[in-house]
């Protein structure tokens, strides 16, 4: 039942909303903290007053006692001869009451005196330690105001002394016991007029703190409730939104900025598993289509050559049908391999960077290669500059003898990337325009993992050569061989140029492959590139063309010229001083004298 209850309590009271919570929580601590200081301040004016009157019965008692035969047979129209606010008993040693007791006698006839102890006794009284009695009220007539009533009431505060009378100059007599005593009413109407002044001050209080933290709560609440705004939209599928940002040192502040930071992410990974998807999906109709184009001729020619295998002149249209049937099937072959290979480079396997390349050689066998499949083709070698001009810095083609430059690689799938693009070129532009073939060293202040990472467009040789200006200026940061091949032939639309790395892509709407190829040739080259910590990608030419580059870190860092001669010149100085004799730390003890 108690199990029960506790969880019914817990599920309310999670149902109730935050800014509910918090002023709840506010106003009960407001009311808590101003009944505390009331109470506090009513004990501690009653403990004051209280002990305030103790000490005015102390010091009056005698004065009280002296004039109690003026203060007793007083005229009330007279002028006052002294205190007639007190209460005054005597009694002899046996506590017999001696006399009339003084009794001040309030409005209306009303009179109000403390309870003492019976008539010969002292009960639980002690001598000189004031105590409280309560009164006991005579009324002077039928009509009584109830605030004379309440004055009558009130409870008294006495003290015991003791009186001693003198008989004659040598003899003393022990008098008895005297009780005086102060009506209580003043102080309890004091207490009460200023617990009723805490008890408005701490209402105004509370409602006033209510309303304070109401409006506080609403508006530090405000970002919290522009964050479920925008949790919704983005649940309901825009996930472009974000939260507003607030300054990050505040709790509201840091979880936008974590929430932003986590919205990006998601918004780009569902992006990439979108374009995942799609590339997914072109990739399974493309391939279908490359391959159903061999399979339909197999299939075509082997039909043909069964209906004609009977029929006069057979043999020699069986050599034709098997030689369409034979390149089919090594177009399909050569399909099948560009495929498997694309699939071990996307699982990081088939690929040995540990080699040391002559890229310089693999760059001239393929500008010979590239001769013999055109001779005409002018094929011209040189140098990639990095140099600046009214657009910013750029790579320039200077035509030279290409530096030697080796790097760690794998020799045959580098071969394989710049196979592939000579390929291209001889495929796809006319066999007497021009090529350039360059090679150059910059070195550039980008780390090494970041280059796979980049996309193969404009942009991020952009952001490359922005790299390389800035190693350059500075003359550190690490090498990196730059490869050019600047072709003028049709070219590619510069919208098109980052989608020829794509699998089996083709600017034929047609897709026929008349001048072959399998449509892979360049995303092994993109797959091989990155796999060596390299960056690829195809720019316009200058003067209409198409110019691949092929970015790929040497694995050395920049040496500055200047450093480097300082070292030389410090070598060949030291290089001609004899070296210093080496002793052994035996030659260094003093020899023993005979």
């Amino acid at each position: 039942m108690f199990d029960w209850f506790r969880s019914t309590a817990r599920r309310r009271l999670d149902a109730v909303p935050l800014s509910t919570k918090l002023l709840a929580c506010m106003l009960v601590l407001l009311l808590v903290g101003t009944v505390g200081i009331s109470l506090s301040i009513r004990q501690l004016v009653s403990k004051y007053l209280l002990d305030k009157t103790d000490t005015q019965l102390s010091q009056q008692a005698e004065l009280v006692y002296n004039n109690v035969d003026l203060l007793r047979h007083k005229d009330t129209n007279q002028v006052a001869a002294g205190p007639t606010d007190y209460f005054l008993q005597i009694r002899d040693t046996h506590n017999a009451v001696v006399g009339d007791a003084l009794v001040p006698t309030l409005k209306e006839g009303v009179v109000s005196v403390p309870t003492l102890p019976p008539d010969g006794s002292m009960g639980s009284v002690e001598l000189n330690k004031p105590f409280t009695a309560p009164a006991v009220v005579r009324m002077g007539g039928p009509q009584t105001s109830r605030s004379t009533m309440v004055a009558a009431q009130a409870p008294w505060r006495v003290l015991a002394l003791r009186w001693v009378a003198k008989v004659d100059d040598n003899t003393t007599n022990v008098g008895g016991v005297v009780y005086i005593g102060l009506s209580l009413s003043d102080q309890i109407d004091t207490v009460n007029r200023l617990t009723r002044y805490c008890m408005l001050v701490s209402i105004i209080i509370v409602l006033l703190g209510g309303v304070i933290a109401s409006l506080l709560i609403q508006q530090t609440l405000n970002p919290l409730k522009r964050i479920e705004k925008t949790a919704a939209k983005i649940a309901a599928g825009d996930l472009s939104q974000r939260v507003p940002s607030a300054p990050e040192n505040t709790e509201v502040g840091s979880l936008a900025a974590s929430l932003n930071i986590m919205l990006a992410r998601i918004e780009r990974s569902f992006r990439e598993q979108e374009e995942t998807t799609e590339k997914m999906k072109r990739f399974v109709s493309d391939a279908s289509h490359e391959l159903r184009t061999p399979l339909a001729t197999i299939h075509g020619y082997s039909e043909l050559y069964s209906m004609q295998r009977d029929t006069p002149g057979a043999l020699e249209r069986a050599d034709e049908s098997i030689a369409h049937i034979e390149a089919s099937s090594s177009r399909m072959t050569l399909l099948v391999e560009d495929l498997l290979s694309l699939a071990r480079l996307d699982e990081g396997r088939g690929i040995d960077i540990t080699q040391r390349v002559q890229l310089t050689s693999l760059l001239a066998d393929a500008a010979d290669d590239l001769h013999a499949l055109d001779p005409d083709r002018g094929i011209t070698r040189g140098i990639v500059r990095l140099d600046s001009g009214p657009g910013g810095a750029y790579l320039r083609f200077e035509q030279d003898d290409m530096p030697q430059v080796t790097l760690k690689g794998d020799g045959s799938r580098l071969r394989q990337v710049i196979t592939n693009i000579v390929g291209n070129i001889h495929r796809y532009t006319p066999a007497d325009s021009p090529v350039e073939v360059a090679l150059g060293v910059l070195p550039a202040s980008i780390e090494l993992g970041r280059l796979s990472s980049m996309t193969s467009d404009a942009t991020s040789l952009r952001r490359f050569i922005e790299a390389a200006e800035v190693g350059q200026s500075l003359r550190n940061g690490m090498d990196y061989a730059v490869v050019r091949f600047i072709d003028h032939g049709p070219g590619v639309p510069e919208s098109s140029q980052s989608q020829i790395f794509e699998r089996f892509y083709t600017a034929d709407p047609s897709r026929a492959r008349q001048k072959g190829g399998t449509g892979l040739g360049m995303s092994i080259a993109q797959s091989v590139v990155k796999a060596h910590h390299g960056f690829i990608c195809a720019s316009t030419s200058q003067g209409g063309g198409l110019t691949l580059t092929v970015v790929l870190p040497t694995g050395a860092n920049h040496v500055n010229p200047e450093q480097a001669a300082g070292r030389e010149d410090a070598g060949a100085k030291t290089k001609g001083k004899p070296k210093p004799e080496k002793r052994s730390r035996r030659s260094k003890e003093p020899k023993a004298t005979k």
